[in-house]
């Protein structure tokens, strides 16, 4: 990388950064090429060349905000986008959350990334078609979230042109909709009030809980894959025993498919699963030290064990690489692919140490395993001596897997073998001293 290059991918740092701070949207998450492409497309519009000008016209022009967060964000939607996905949605999914809640249970959805809110709406539609205007008013609450408060505030206002109600088919768009002046048309009241919007951040915001169908489309696509992962925790936890989950055309699960079953993979739907999830049982343990206490939410969890200072790895029982924070992963170079691995296959499982072995030794004697001074050649050719513990981690009797930490002790044991020196020096010289 050029020197030019380097200074630029500076610049644009420093611009995501003043965006953060001053507007609180953090799009730090995001693909920088795809980020680089659109906020020069906006520079290009105002005739400025550099991220650094750029940054100094947005101190000065506060209203360059919006049109800058139109052009990054994409708030393209639409009633009925992708209509097969609705037909789909219409046919299967709704008859089959209905169905779970029986006459009376209440149904929670959530459109993520819901923009000026017609798909929102049109879950709406759909919902009062199936259960009537009476019951649709007493049993459904659809949650609907952006980090675009301008779009928010179009979504709340629920008024439409003729040309937006196209994709609307004749039927819906004559009973849910008024006209209200010259080409515009507002939403029936009843469903406006169903709909809840209000900004969220789907990266830093805590999410919402027990959604029976949750729509996430064309929304992951602008997160890079390791905040993808993230976010697609998120929405597992989000989402009852059984919800659904829809994504965009464009999207997939990554690796975090063992938390979904497919539904139908072509309209990309997926059903929470509804065996336990290996990953958050074994989060709840590893901030309980082993012991049944009530837990912090899984995406909590997910949080602070990525944040801790401490290279962490968690192996489960059947020999599969199930957790590493990101310590660990700067540490040992490992990759959210690495994650679902089987742990034989892992570098780290045999090298610097060989692991395998010690953590069957853990599992016999129930206890923490401990390894001290473990040498480790570094690529620079500069040697660095670890402390690894091995934690067997044991719920209602069962082994759940190992929670396998890495201590950093090169300063301490070069501070040792200093001392050592030190002390064999004193020791010659005291023995020179007595023979001279």
């Amino acid at each position: 990388m050029s020197n030019l290059d380097t200074q630029t991918d500076t610049q644009l740092e420093a611009l995501l950064t003043f965006l953060k701070n001053e507007r609180a949207f953090d799009f730090t998450g995001y693909k920088r090429a795809s980020l680089a492409r659109r906020i020069q497309r906006r520079m290009q519009d105002i005739n400025t060349q550099c991220y650094d000008n750029y940054l100094d016209y947005l101190q000065v022009h506060p209203d360059e905000f919006i049109p800058l967060f139109n052009t990054i964000l994409i708030n393209v939607t639409a009633f009925f986008r992708d209509p097969d996905v609705w037909d789909y949605l219409n046919d299967s999914v709704l008859p089959a959350i209905l169905a779970q809640k029986g006459d009376d249970g209440q149904v929670r959805a959530w459109s993520a990334g819901c923009a000026s809110g017609e798909e929102a709406y049109t879950l709406a539609m759909l919902l009062a078609e199936a259960l009537g205007l009476d019951a649709f008013r007493q049993r459904v609450k659809i949650y609907a979230t952006d980090v675009d408060e301008d779009a928010l505030a179009r979504a709340r206002s629920a008024v439409f042109s003729g040309k937006r109600l196209e994709p609307v088919p004749a039927k819906l768009r004559a009973r849910y909709f008024q006209p209200t002046g010259s080409d515009e048309y507002t939403l029936h009241s009843d469903l406006r009030r169903a709909v809840i919007f209000g900004r969220h951040d789907l990266v830093h915001d805590a999410p919402m809980s027990r959604i029976d169908l949750l729509l996430c489309r064309n929304t992951l696509m602008y997160f890079n894959t390791e905040t993808q992962q993230r976010v697609i925790t998120r929405l597992h936890f989000a989402l009852a025993d059984q919800g659904y989950l829809v994504l965009g055309k464009a999207e997939m699960l990554l690796n975090r498919s063992e938390m979904f079953e497919a539904v139908d993979t072509k309209q990309r739907v997926f059903r929470k699963s509804g065996m336990a999830n290996t990953q958050e049982r074994l989060l709840g343990l590893l901030q309980t030290g082993g012991k049944r206490i009530a837990r912090m939410p899984p995406y909590l969890q997910e949080a602070a064990f990525n944040a801790a200072a401490v290279a962490e790895i968690v192996v489960d029982a059947q020999g599969r690489l199930a957790l590493v924070n990101d310590a660990a992963r700067e540490l040992f170079g490992l990759v959210p692919n690495d994650v679902g691995r089987p742990f034989r296959d892992v570098e780290l499982s045999y090298r610097p140490v060989e692991l395998r072995s010690r953590i069957e030794d853990a599992y016999k004697g129930r206890q923490p395993l401990q390894l001290r001074d473990i040498k480790r050649l570094l690529p620079n050719g500069t040697t660095q001596y670890l402390e690894v513990t091995i934690v067997p981690l044991f719920s209602q009797e069962a082994a759940q897997g190992v929670s396998i930490n890495f201590s950093d002790v090169t300063h301490a044991v070069e501070l040792q073998q200093q001392l050592h020196r030190v002390h064999h020096e004193l020791e010659t010289a005291y023995e020179e001293l007595q023979s001279t």
